[in-house]
């Protein structure tokens, strides 16, 4: 695979692990407590060459070492991962009558911290870093060369998703961010950095706006504090059209594919 490709599958390994992490921060309803997004890990997991083991009641992926001892997965509402034996995992978590009578075995079913290394949401977050860990992220000049390429195109025949695409692969590169709320435009799509100010308030600078009804791209420099309403009246009448962007247009993706660039290694 490509660059650009891995890149792509990077970015939804992250959609897809975030959306696990959501349904945990769920709220319980009346029909009951809340349930973990089970499918979606279930296709993060097999889209990422990880193979579900069912034994006895429980859907298992053994994520590295092996069944005689590595770190397992148990896909279900608490998503634990284990570091044990596959053998103690069946024990701790799906006895058998005849293991429940034995006074040691009772022991390690009621307590298994010695065994567990994370649940829920940091689980999800090691299954992420897994996933990400397997593709090849090595990033030459000529990538960067095609990403601006096909953003140029994308821009010039007023093919949104292309430009969308482009934008979030040089978002991902830079480490930029979908911007906080006060920030957001309906029918704009943006990224941007965020970071903290020395007075540690939140700040976001510098944002790319795309504007998907005017087929517009600028860049915003700067730092601009989320809560001065003044620098985000600002930052909107730009994004309106009414004052000038520091970049717009195709300049805006040569800056991005310059200052991805500084990334590259040597």
């Amino acid at each position: 695979m490509s660059f650009k490709e891995n890149l792509l599958r990077k970015i939804e390994i992250k959609l897809l692990a975030e959306r696990v992490i959501r349904s945990f921060e769920a709220i319980p309803s009346e029909n009951g407590p809340v349930k973990a997004d089970r499918e979606t890990m279930r296709n993060l997991l097999s889209d990422n060459g990880f193979s579900a083991r069912f034994e006895r009641d429980l859907e298992l992926y053994i994520l590295d070492g092996n069944a005689g001892k590595g770190r397992i997965l148990v896909l279900d509402n608490v998503m634990s991962i284990y570091h044990t034996s596959l053998e103690d995992v069946l024990l701790r978590k799906s006895p058998t009558i005849k293991e429940m009578v034995n006074i040691r075995n009772a022991i390690k079913i009621i307590k298994d911290q010695d065994v567990v290394i994370s649940k829920k949401g940091a689980s999800v977050e090691i299954i992420r870093d897994l996933c990400i860990n397997r593709l090849d992220l090595g990033m030459t000049l000529a990538d960067l060369d095609e990403i601006e390429r096909e953003g140029l195109a994308a821009l010039e025949n007023r093919y949104e998703d292309g430009v969308i695409e482009c934008l979030a692969l040089f978002a991902e590169i830079m480490g930029y961010a979908v911007v906080p709320k006060p920030f957001k435009i309906k029918h704009f799509e943006m990224f941007g950095r965020v970071g903290l100010n020395e007075k540690g308030e939140q700040t976001v600078g510098p944002v790319v706006l795309y504007s998907l009804m005017r087929n517009e791209l600028m860049l915003v420099e700067g730092s601009i504090p989320v809560y001065s309403k003044e620098q985000v009246r600002l930052f909107h009448e730009i994004a309106a059209g009414n004052q000038e962007p520091a970049k717009k247009g195709p300049d805006v993706l040569h800056h991005l594919k310059q200052a991805s660039s500084l990334l590259v290694r040597a």
